[in-house]
């Protein structure tokens, strides 16, 4: 674009203007009306946002692929590059299958820079058959020498346990290189060897941010804090990563008090948190049930994002977060003011106003998502049959049962056979829910007869719990709350000699009920005392880059 002065102002990459699958959307469309082939680096950089800089679009960086008749070498490593980043890397390894199928014909053929996200995506899938043929390609291009390719290869066969494979290629040269040596720790640490890994480790001559970074990262997912903690104090420089491996680690543990202390010892170092950080910190406000926290982190990133709105896996943490803290006003806040949404985000808020007592509000918004052509997963139909069974709507229940199976072609399991028994059994509808379970595609679990044993307690229906409770018993026979639920039942109705021998079956069955106790944690208080004493922590000022 010329400016007035006659100086020329060069407009910043396509990719680096979209922040989110509504930008990308938006875009996509003027393209479209331009004329959708008609610039070839727009498309490059369309794709480029899609699949990589924008978290959560890859499937509409395939809606865009698809699209265009015959990409590019770019085209394909952007998208391949994409996938092997997902939870779905089996994608990355049929865009390289498709690829190497035209290049036969004349197509593209892959390069060094295709390779080693296809290796990466055999590594996530641990699909060394599939690496083994990949590595056969690189040998046939001639590529078996390229550093990055060769210590990709190391890193799949290792951690795919071809140790004779990863130990040939890990040679000479190759231990020259930091990066090589991360590449064989990784792949130990991956196999679940955490001995050799750190045999690795220890041997490793010059250890790079890489080296630390893996060892501490595989301590800390198999939940061992403590020789995670000792590298991490010994680590010589640490970067977000590293931060991120160990609260997410303490998260994971339960370890709620040590995350946030963390948390606060980062910001005083002067290291900004990112995404994945302020995800694992919510995490640990839902699973502590700390709003105060929570509503603090929820305004520091609400700053961070006021231009462009939170990214679907943001907004869902805290959907997710205030749902699980009880706060059903600021979780539909949250919900509303989001751009975009995918299914998680109504599965969340339909479940969370379900289990809170909404019910209606559930509903309403069930019917809202279907209004938005919006398709509804298993998920979705568990919450908002939960919805139905609290709320007393048997109608509406059957309704959306049917319709689970007729129009989303969605075989119920048994949580949604548990959660129409439920609903009858609340409903004081027992002789139907005895029907329903003979009609059932799965065999009922515990589970299921418990819930209808409770109903009959409710209702007073003896006889019907008695079969329940024959079934229940079948099914498991040590749980002592089992017969002491029935005797209850017994004993309700004045039947105390029937009450009282179902007290003496569970003790002739070596069936003992465990006294009740009550456990108080302190800890969730004393680890965020600090964090929450003022109104405006230091550690919450513009803390992402």
């Amino acid at each position: 674009m010329l400016r007035k002065s006659g100086t020329q102002r060069r407009q910043p990459a396509l990719w680096r203007r979209c922040r989110s699958l509504r930008q990308i959307k938006q875009v996509h469309t003027l393209l479209v009306l331009r004329g959708f082939l008609s610039d070839p680096s727009a498309l490059r950089e369309l794709l480029f946002a899609s699949a990589v800089a924008v978290r959560g679009a890859i499937a509409h960086a395939y809606h865009v692929f698809e699209q265009i008749p015959h990409p590019d070498l770019f085209m394909y490593n952007t998208l391949i590059r994409g996938a092997a980043h997902t939870s779905a890397p089996r994608d990355a390894v049929s865009l390289y299958a498709r690829m190497a199928r035209l290049s036969s014909c004349g197509g593209v053929r892959p390069d060094k820079i295709t390779f080693p996200f296809v290796l990466r995506a055999c590594t996530a899938m641990g699909a060394g058959g599939t690496g083994a043929q990949v590595h056969g390609h690189v040998v046939k291009a001639g590529l078996e020498s390229d550093a990055f390719i060769k210590n990709a290869l190391i890193g799949m066969h290792a951690s795919c346990g071809e140790l004779g494979v990863a130990d040939a290629l890990f040679d000479c040269r190759a231990r020259e290189d930091a990066v090589a040596w991360s590449a064989m720790i990784s792949g130990c640490a991956r196999r679940g060897d955490i001995g050799a890994a750190r045999d690795l480790f220890d041997e490793c001559p010059v250890k790079d941010l890489v080296s630390w970074n893996v060892m501490i990262t595989a301590y800390a997912k198999r939940g061992e804090m403590a020789p995670a903690r000792e590298l991490f104090d010994r680590a010589p420089e640490r970067d977000v990563v590293c931060w991120n491996a160990m609260i997410s680690g303490y998260v994971r543990c339960g370890s709620h008090k040590h995350a946030m202390d963390l948390f606060e010892q980062m910001q005083r170092t002067g290291k900004k948190p990112d995404v994945i950080t302020m995800l694992s910190l919510l995490s640990a406000c839902a699973d502590s049930g700390d709003l105060d926290v929570g509503r603090r982190l929820h305004s520091s990133l609400s700053e961070k994002f006021s231009g462009t709105g939170f990214t679907v896996i943001l907004g869902n943490a805290l959907i997710h977060m205030y749902a699980k803290c009880g706060s059903m006003k600021s979780a539909l806040e949250v919900f509303w003011v989001m751009r975009d949404k995918d299914v998680s985000t109504w599965n969340s808020i339909i479940g969370g106003l379900a289990l809170h007592g909404h019910a209606l509000e559930s509903v309403d918004v069930f019917k809202k998502m279907l209004k938005e052509k919006v398709r509804p997963d298993e998920i979705t139909f568990v919450a908002v049959l939960i919805a139905c069974s609290h709320g007393g709507m048997v109608d509406k229940g059957r309704e959306y049962f049917n319709l689970m199976q007729q129009q989303y072609r969605i075989e119920p399991n048994v949580k949604h056979y548990g959660c129409m028994v439920d609903m009858l059994g609340r409903a004081g509808l027992l002789k139907e829910a005895f029907e329903f379970i003979d009609t059932m595609k799965v065999e009922p679990n515990s589970v299921i007869w418990r819930t209808l044993l409770g109903a009959c307690r409710v209702h007073g229906e003896i006889e019907l719990a008695e079969h329940a409770n024959r079934q229940l018993l079948k099914a498991r026979s040590d749980d002592s709350g089992d017969y002491v639920l029935l005797s209850n039942i017994y004993a309700s109705a004045g039947e105390w000699l029937e009450s009282e021998k179902m007290r003496k079956l569970m003790d002739d069955s070596g069936v003992n009920k465990e006294a009740g106790r009550t456990v108080v944690d302190g800890s969730t208080k004393d680890s965020v005392q600090s964090f929450r004493g003022s109104k405006s922590h230091p550690g919450l000022k513009g803390f992402i880059g």
